[in-house]
């Protein structure tokens, strides 16, 4: 036992496989000791992008610090200047004929567009030359209020009231008034920013990532314990005991595994799709592969010497299945339960995804994840990767550290494979 576990653990696939699945797995236990928020509690309204949001009002209670930032005008300036804003000032220079110089929408080209526009631009002079795109009343208003809005004072200017009625208190914050993240009262990180109904994505993939774990090693489980039963029977007993459970396996071979998997999971209610019933449904769904894997290895060892002494010691068919052929195929059986919680977790995806999956109001899973991706549009019109492109990391993370695994156990204990 001691020689095999090595030879297991020098194994680079199953190492490195078991290094990436050991990592997801201490980050589902340990998190939730740091971040003890409910997975579903809805923090705000829509798509909020990754970042940190600290409250405006509490900001303005904080003690500033003055800093004098190189560059915080610029900066200011990039920040509140949008693109439109500066396409709109290039398109008047450019009906008034002035050489722009190659002068873009960009950063870069922002001092120089701004340096341009104090240059050439002038409100009697729009007004009496009524460039064209510019000839309305209501397209020149816009263009003053540009030019106001630039000529600001880059040292602030922002009045402020705290209080209200007769204890209410006014007072300026000026541009180089800074104040210190942890010092305001209400401030949150969201590395993965929020889902659609506003909530923290990172710690919903985190219990999801853990509700999927459980639900591929039931479903592992239960799948390779049936496989495993019917396989031992059918490949030592033989006869009449083997064409029955073999004509069961055919029963469910000519009916695709995830086929029955949807008739047998959509005849229940929503109500009744608890984590739990998926993992069963997928379970007792999915071992004929593992059951006809099993009898292939029996039917070889059945006639094996050990096996004809154990018989003829009289020795019963549940000790010489125990200790004289489950010991030999063990190995087999390990690996199929590993491909077995793999499979479990990416079928429990592929009915959530056609919305079939558990029910979304208790936990949820990677599969409601995409599901809810792709309901509210963060594919297409929102373009919230940060809502569905971690969850498809997170399967592909874990199905590759299983089959990596795998195949470095199939690696160890297949002679036909070894260097």
């Amino acid at each position: 036992m001691k020689h095999t576990l090595k030879n297991v653990f020098t194994s680079p696939r199953f190492l490195v496989g078991f290094i990436i699945f050991m990592v997801i797995l201490l980050t589902v236990l340990i998190y939730p000791y740091f971040v003890t928020r409910d997975p579903l509690q809805g923090l705000g309204k829509g798509f909020l992008e990754p970042g940190t949001y600290v409250s405006v009002y509490d900001a303005n209670n904080t003690s500033p610090y003055r800093i004098d930032l190189p560059e915080a005008a610029e900066k200011r300036l990039e920040s509140t200047l949008p693109i439109e804003n500066r396409q709109t000032m290039i398109d008047y220079l450019t009906a008034a004929g002035v050489d722009l110089g190659g002068v873009t929408t960009s950063n870069e080209d922002l001092e120089k567009l701004i340096e341009l526009w104090k240059e050439n631009y002038s409100d009697a002079d729009a007004k009496e030359k009524k460039y064209p795109g510019f000839s309305t009343q209501a397209a020149r208003n816009a263009l003053k209020r540009l030019d106001k809005s630039l000529s600001g004072e880059s040292d602030a200017i922002m009045t402020v009231t705290k209080g209200e009625g007769e204890g209410a208190a006014s007072s300026t914050v000026s541009g180089t008034d800074f104040v210190k993240v942890d010092e305001v009262a209400n401030a949150i990180t969201l590395p993965l920013g929020t889902d659609n109904f506003g909530r923290d994505t990172l710690t919903e993939l985190v219990k999801a990532t853990g509700i999927s774990l459980i639900i591929g090693l039931i479903a592992g489980s239960i799948a390779t314990l049936i496989g495993l039963t019917v396989g031992l029977l059918a490949g030592y007993v033989g006869g009449i005991v083997d064409d029955i459970l073999m004509f069961i396996a055919n029963i469910f071979t000519v009916i695709p595994g995830f086929v029955l998997l949807i008739l047998i999971y959509s005849a229940l209610g929503a109500e009744s799709r608890g984590i739990i019933t998926c993992a069963v449904i997928i379970g007792i769904t999915s071992w004929v592969w593992t059951a006809r894997s099993v009898r292939s290895q029996v039917i070889s060892l059945r006639n094996r010497d050990h096996v004809n002494l154990s018989k003829l010691s009289g020795h019963s068919l549940f000790r010489i299945v125990v200790t004289d052929i489950l010991p030999y195929i063990m190995s087999y059986v390990v690996m199929a339960f590993i491909l077995q919680v793999s499979s479990g977790i990416l079928a429990e995806a592929q009915l959530s995804m056609l919305g079939l999956g558990p029910n979304p109001n208790e936990l949820p899973t990677l599969g409601l994840m995409m599901n809810w991706a792709k309901l509210f549009g963060a594919y297409t019109s929102s373009n919230a990767w940060w809502a569905y492109f971690p969850v498809i990391l997170m399967i592909a993370l874990i199905s590759f550290s299983l089959n990596l695994m795998n195949t470095g156990l199939d690696q160890v204990f297949n002679p036909t494979l070894r260097d």
